[in-house]
């Protein structure tokens, strides 16, 4: 049943306050997005002993599970009767569970090896449910709050702004906290304390912003996890844009588990991660509004194609840091920091509209449904970063320590780093291009579909 809410009408102009609280969830989630990849599996191998393949699957295995997870909380999203709009108490209820949770990953009690890996990989499995539960709904609600695709382009851009901060302000201050230089235990616990109020901040923001938002439609959830999977296979754009973002997140992963590693043992000092990390998300904000302009004077699929080019050439300049000057390195960052933006911002907006597309297409709005999937698959690649560098230090020799000892690395084990850390990421976005191809002829023939299939849909 449609039930619209008492906020302004959709396909109106949204409040701005509506606009800056949506996208201040994404304080929340951007730091939950990167944190994570960026210090814990360095936690893991350099401050709890554990060799780095258990590490890997530490960070992976938890991950996994939001496969299942996700869609499931996509599908009760739908299904939700709540009087205020069906994806907000969703958010209230991620946002109260979800910092405590990330507190205590890294609030270890004395363990070293599996046992702490164990510790963990539990922890962290609790805490990315509890953010699959806000995550899931809140990626759906642009396409629920209007159906005007600049309106929707909009609030996407602040989310993007904000994301840019919380990655900033998590991704330079959280190494420092943690006080890398010499892996105090007790830094990891500040660090997640600080970064579970940054958390809570935004997503409990967010949840109260949004209380005059609009709602277009209820959502109409699909009856099985397997239905749900079918129904995002057979949309074979949507199947291909989130294949393309899956890549992309891939490689966003590799390169956020190997910038610690970059910065301690190709660069030789573990606090010039904080400066590859302003670098990298400085450019994320100014950016941003350059690609909204691109994207609408070329058209945002060709703006995206240009930003995975920008990425795939300035991630593999960085192979050359260990021949040149480390200003290169931090400018081949700064590079990726504006491709980035593109990547963030430009797959999103897609999915709005690809969203609104099989809304009119099928005339069911199971938006949840499909954002859960896309979530999932996020969640998996961007757990799958870790565990694929994880796989590289393995192979090229890499050696575990705790926080008493530090080792010697040997040469096959730095330059894995320094592969893994540009080589690696810049050929799987160049990989995604081919999804993106796909995505686009997919999306032409559902704007343009032939006599045969337009009758059919008619039927």
């Amino acid at each position: 049943m449609t039930q619209q809410s008492t906020g302004p009408r959709p396909g109106t102009a949204l409040p701005r306050s509506v606009r800056v609280g949506y996208g201040l969830g994404s304080l929340g989630t951007g730091a939950f997005g990167t944190v994570p990849g960026l210090v814990l599996l360095y936690y893991l191998t350099d401050v709890l002993a554990v060799p780095a393949a258990l590490a890997g699957a530490a960070v992976a295995l938890p991950k996994a599970w939001d496969v299942v997870a996700n869609p499931l909380i996509g599908a009760a999203a739908d299904r939700s009767r709540a009087q205020d709009g069906s994806r907000r108490p969703f958010l209230l209820i991620g946002a109260l569970t979800l910092p405590p949770l990330f507190a205590l990953v890294f609030a270890a009690p004395p363990l070293r090896g599996t046992a702490a890996a164990l510790y963990v990989a539990v922890l962290f499995v609790l805490a990315a449910t509890a953010y699959a539960v806000f995550q899931v709904p809140y990626v759906t609600m642009p396409a629920e709050m209007t159906d005007d695709p600049a309106e929707q382009a909009r609030v996407l851009g602040w989310r993007v702004a904000f994301l840019g901060v919380s990655i900033l302000l998590s991704g330079a201050l959280a190494p420092a906290l943690a006080r890398t230089d010499d892996e105090d235990p007790a830094g990891y616990r500040t660090m997640g304390v600080a970064v579970a109020v940054l958390l809570a901040v935004g997503m409990l923001g967010a949840w109260r912003a949004t209380r005059r938002a609009p709602v277009l439609a209820r959502s109409a959830a699909e009856p099985s996890l397997r239905a749900q999977f079918a129904a995002a296979r057979d949309n074979r754009a949507f199947a291909a844009l989130a294949g393309m973002w899956t890549v992309q997140a891939l490689a966003v992963g590799v390169m956020l588990a190997g910038t610690q590693y970059f910065a301690t043992y190709v660069l030789g000092s573990a606090a010039s991660v904080t400066w590859l990390f302003v670098c990298m998300i400085g450019p994320l904000i100014p950016a941003t509004p350059a690609w909204n302009r691109l994207a609408r004077a070329v058209g945002t699929s060709t703006a995206l194609w240009y930003a995975s080019l920008l990425f795939t050439g300035a991630g593999a300049l960085l192979v050359l840091t260990p021949h040149t000057h480390p200003a290169v390195a931090y400018a081949a960052v700064a590079g990726v920091g504006v491709a980035y933006a593109g990547l963030q911002l430009l797959p999103l907006t897609l999915l709005a509209r690809t969203l609104a597309a099989d809304a009119a297409r099928t005339r069911r709005r199971r938006a949840a449904t499909f954002t859960g999937v896309w979530t999932a698959a996020e969640t998996l690649a961007l757990a799958a970063g870790p565990a694929l560098f994880a796989l590289v230090l393995t192979v090229t020799g890499f050696r575990s320590s705790d926080a008493s000892e530090r080792v010697r690395q040997p040469d096959t084990a730095v330059t894995g780093i320094n592969t893994a850390m540009s080589v690696l990421p810049a050929l799987l976005v160049l990989a995604s291009l081919l999804l993106l191809r796909r995505y686009r002829r997919e999306s032409a023939r559902l704007a343009h579909p032939t006599e045969e299939e337009g009758t059919r849909r008619a039927h």
